[in-house]
């Protein structure tokens, strides 16, 4: 059963997950519980499409998992657990993965921003993100139909990547995988089938 208030004390991140279930939209920040709020059909959308062809691509060249939420990403040192619209874990990090958290960064985090949600995911968890490891961070934002793609550097700092002259990003971490940017303000959404025919997945 979905909890839809957050507890009023802090709490431990073992408590924190014994007591958010799978229906609850919740992070936990330096022992706090932070509710979030649900998605919008264009978030939902859009998040489908990007891990049904990111989960494709991934399991045909077996470079490791996807993962969507709701599932936590556990940032130690910096005593946050986050819960990113879709995670992309290589397969060199697998360890990280375990029945109920990452324990540690994605490879890839992609934030599918909301209204609500854009100071958040625009301010704390990019500093975040970049401060934990994260090697990649997409931020897409449907209302403005704008999409921000950033690369850690060797200075461990993200820098913008620009898609390219066709709108195309290429993934550095999902080795050989390219997005349309096009493709995630069409509406209504390119069907899969064509989108994997175009990535030469099928």
């Amino acid at each position: 059963m979905a909890h839809t208030e957050a507890p009023t004390k802090k709490m431990t991140y073992e408590e924190f997950l014994a007591w958010c279930d799978e229906d609850t939209w919740a992070e936990w920040v330096d022992g706090e519980v932070v509710m979030v709020s649900p998605a919008s059909l264009p978030h939902q959308e859009i998040k489908r499409l990007l891990v049904a062809i990111l989960q494709a691509y991934v399991e045909q060249r077996d470079l490791g998992e996807v993962l969507d939420a709701p599932f936590q990403m556990r940032l130690v040192e910096l005593q946050r657990g986050r819960e990113p619209d879709v995670l992309f874990i290589a397969k060199e990090h697998l360890d990280r993965l375990t029945e109920t958290y990452l324990d540690g960064p994605a490879d890839l985090v992609i934030e599918i921003v909301s209204p609500e949600s854009r100071p958040r995911d625009r301010g704390e968890k990019y500093y975040e993100y970049e401060a934990a490891g994260v090697r990649e961070y997409w931020l897409i934002d449907p209302d403005r139909q704008h999409a921000e793609f950033y690369r850690l550097n060797v200075q461990k700092r993200y820098d913008l990547i620009l898609p390219d002259a066709q709108d195309i990003y290429r993934s550095e971490v999902i080795p050989g995988f390219w997005l349309k940017v096009g493709w995630l303000w069409q509406r209504p959404l390119p069907r899969l089938l064509d989108v994997l025919k175009e990535l030469k997945l099928i």
